[in-house]
Order: structure tokens, then C-alpha cells, then sequence
């Protein structure tokens, strides 16, 4: 038991400091963890660290980041998250506006399957309100952003 803890926080330290910490704010891990998310298995998949640790005992600990990253972006002030989806819409290759149409759907996609229900609905509606936020601020800007 011991082992299969210090495992996981091993895991843990890896997924977190080579590929969540180098991404720029909340919207961009929690993108990233859910492309991990195969859709037909629902596992997550990650090569490195599935052929150190073990492809099992990989997807549990990325499923509770990913779990873990909704979580906390939920506690942020709804201002913040709106800076930090900006700043990751802003990241992505394309047109800001063409980025914020897609995102509503990309978006859905970002959610942890496990997550409870409210969470999920609340996420839901705040990613819908800052979108049409930032949909609004971006066309009063003008016709070249």
C-alpha cells in the first residue's frame, strides 16, 4: 500500500512539474488533461509515464488531476477565470473570434467525466457567460482581432 501511494505521488510530481507546470493558466491543463482522455476507453493515456509507472495506475492519477484542476479553476473568482480563458484562447493557433465559437463545444469536452453533476452544470454555464463576454468584447474591438 505504501508503495502503490509513493507511486502515485511520484506520478503526481512528473505529470505536474514536465507537463501541467510549463502550461499558462488553469483553461490550458485542464484542456491539456482531457486530451489524455481517450474517447471510446475513457482512460487516460500517457506514454511516458505509462511505460515508467504503468498504464493502469497512469490513467487513476491523471483522472484525479484532471478532477483535481476542474475543481480548483471552479473556485476561482468568475473574473479570473475569464482572464484565464482570454489568455488561453488568445494562446491558440487561428482567429480569436473563429476560438471562441469552437470553444463552447471544446470546451464541454474538458469536463472530468466523474465530476458531480452541479459542478459540471455550473461549469457550464460560467464557460457559456464568459464566452459570450469575451464574443461581446472581442466585436466592439473591431474587425481585425
Amino acid at each position: 500500500m505504501l508503495n502503490d501511494f509513493q507511486s502515485h505521488q511520484q506520478i503526481l510530481f512528473d505529470l505536474t512539474a514536465n507537463y501541467l507546470e510549463p502550461l499558462e493558466g488553469s483553461y490550458q491543463r485542464l484542456a491539456y488533461l482531457a486530451s489524455l482522455r481517450d474517447a471510446l476507453t475513457g482512460r487516460y493515456e500517457h506514454s511516458v509515464l505509462g511505460s515508467v509507472y504503468g498504464a493502469d495506475t497512469v490513467s487513476q492519477v491523471i483522472s484525479d488531476c484532471h478532477e483535481e484542476v476542474f475543481e480548483r479553476l471552479l473556485e476561482m473568482p468568475l473574473d479570473v477565470q475569464g482572464k484565464e480563458l482570454r489568455a488561453h484562447l488568445e494562446s491558440l493557433p487561428g482567429i480569436f473570434a473563429d476560438n471562441v465559437m469552437s470553444c463552447l463545444q471544446a470546451g464541454q469536452q474538458w469536463m472530468p467525466p466523474g465530476a458531480p453533476s452541479y459542478l459540471k452544470e455550473l461549469y457550464s454555464a460560467n464557460l457559456g457567460v464568459l464566452l459570450e463576454l469575451l464574443r461581446h468584447d472581442k466585436s466592439k474591438a473591431g474587425p481585425d482581432n
